[in-house]
């Protein structure tokens, strides 16, 4: 099997988990670990797979990395099949890293995503370091080379999680149309995502179950996971992810909350970026639709989290740290950033 990344493949619509043996086949995958939550991987004796890594957790710690990576070398896999949402495809982005490193030969990932946090066409992923430290890397060999988007795998996601991880798809989109290596076609991607997604929430949230509520919004999860794969990360995601790494807090839930305030912000130097994701909304401004759509899954204050606010300041130093902080459009001080964790608190 060759090392070159394929093209990306691609099933999408109602039951298309079941064509997993046909994509496996296709990117050359013969023996696949099956890599999930124990509740994901409930359904695993159906799947085309020789094994399963049930112990995927909440912003990936660390060692649940290194049990997965003994699992996947003690049964000869040749690739993964990232079960869940934006924990699991990360946990197999970085087993894969690992064994790259070891072997120079990284198990190729298929991406199954359940939720719609966007997380599997980049190389990016995110670890749990220790208690209260979030970390992460980037390896090319670790970007999974198919995702099959099944929605009827995501029907029973709780509303809390499906409004976050949307959130957490959006923020992709916002930040496709103004991160400074974004391609042309991010913003292209990020019209058709951020218009799926105002349009499906609220679908959603009215009926969870509606199987054309659940295809569209799935279908702009995707088109934010391609935005982001030709653009990053800016400053709304490196508040969501400090605030989620150091309090054990959803990411999308952070997202939902951080991602106005960062629009604000960044609108006084990007102005035509923040009126076309408005756009796509349907909405004359952005921030006040996001917090809009935010309600649906009650994401208002910080401090509803049991965020404590004497530790703003602190965190804001922290955040500044983060690489898309750094690659946002306008440069952010800690003063700035504590100055916008306060406006949410």
């Amino acid at each position: 099997m060759s090392d070159s990344r394929p093209v990306r493949v691609t099933r999408f619509g109602a039951g298309s988990l079941s064509e997993l043996g046909d994509v496996l086949e296709e990117v050359e995958i013969g023996r696949a670990l099956l890599v999930a939550t124990r509740r994901g991987a409930a359904g695993a004796e159906s799947l085309p797979v020789v094994g399963v890594y049930d112990g995927v957790r909440p912003h990936v710690p660390v060692e649940t990395v290194q049990e997965a990576a003994a699992r996947a070398v003690e049964l000869g896999a040749d690739g993964l099949v990232a079960l869940g949402g934006g924990s699991a495809i990360d946990t197999c982005k970085a087993v894969a890293s690992e064994l790259a490193s070891q072997s120079e030969r990284a198990p190729r990932i298929v991406a199954v995503p359940t939720t719609y946090a966007g997380a599997e066409w980049t190389p990016y992923f995110g670890m749990l370091l220790g208690p209260g430290r979030k970390g992460g890397g980037m390896d090319e060999r670790a970007t999974p080379v198919a995702a099959i988007y099944d929605p009827e795998l995501t029907l029973d996601l709780p509303l809390g999680a499906t409004v976050g991880t949307a959130m957490n798809a959006l923020a992709h989109c916002a930040e496709a149309y103004y991160h400074p290596r974004a391609q042309r076609r991010a913003a292209r991607h990020a019209d058709t995502g951020a218009t799926a997604i105002g349009h499906a929430l609220p679908l959603v949230a009215d009926e969870p179950r509606g199987i054309y509520g659940r295809t569209r919004l799935l279908e702009g999860a995707m088109r934010a996971a391609l935005a982001l794969a030709d653009s990053g990360l800016c400053l709304a995601h490196a508040m969501a992810q400090a605030l989620g790494g150091r309090y054990a807090l959803p990411q999308g839930s952070m997202n939902a909350l951080c991602l106005p305030a960062a629009l604000r912000f960044n609108a006084v130097v990007v102005p035509q970026a923040v009126e076309r994701l408005a756009a796509a909304l349907g909405a004359d401004d952005a921030a006040t639709r996001i917090e809009e759509l935010a309600r649906l899954g009650g994401f208002e204050r910080l401090r509803d989290f049991g965020v404590p606010e004497g530790e703003l300041d602190e965190v804001a130093v922290a955040i500044v740290a983060r690489p898309g902080a750094k690659a946002n459009p306008r440069e952010a001080s800690p003063e700035d950033v504590a100055t916008l964790l306060r406006s949410i608190w």
